[in-house]
């Protein structure tokens, strides 16, 4: 599979412009996703393993969702095997349809139909139809204002 480098490096610009480091590095092949490891505020991009560039934009908002004084701890044991909560996974999954939206990407990048469990389609018809399942946690994060969103605030809970 060929990688769109456009896309690639649209996310990657977005996600350092918004203070969420992306530092391309080798990478062993038993991440979570292919080519991308949490570490603290950054995310670890193995280019040659990456399949799916939205995938960085998913990562990023576990960064971005997560409290600023646990942000440093994201990829250690520290953290704890409860991170991220499934509170945290549907607004992660809502603040990369912000972002991807915010780019003026198609939906398709992110959810990929190799992602979320077979339920890509799903949640791209749910958000084109303005059901923003999570918009209220989001918005008790500081993150957006429900009325506005997609549109955010401001990205780093």
């Amino acid at each position: 599979m060929n990688l769109d480098t456009d896309i690639l490096n649209k996310i990657i610009n977005f996600l350092n412009d918004i203070h969420i480091d992306v530092i391309k590095t080798e990478l062993p092949s038993d991440t979570f996703l292919p080519g991308l490891e949490l570490k603290g505020q950054a995310i670890q991009l193995d280019v040659k393993k990456l399949k799916y560039p939205g995938d960085l934009l998913h990562e990023a908002g576990h960064i971005a969702v997560t409290q600023k004084e646990k942000r440093p701890l994201i990829g250690t044991k520290t953290i704890g095997e409860d991170w991220p909560s499934l509170g945290d996974e549907i607004v992660a999954i809502l603040w990369s349809y912000a972002a991807l939206s915010y780019l003026q990407l198609d939906p398709k990048v992110v959810f990929h139909s190799e992602g979320y469990k077979n339920a890509s389609s799903w949640f791209i018809e749910q958000f084109s139809s303005g059901v923003y399942m999570g918009l209220p946690l989001l918005e008790w994060m500081g993150i957006c204002d429900a009325s506005e969103f997609p549109k955010v605030k401001q990205w780093l809970r």
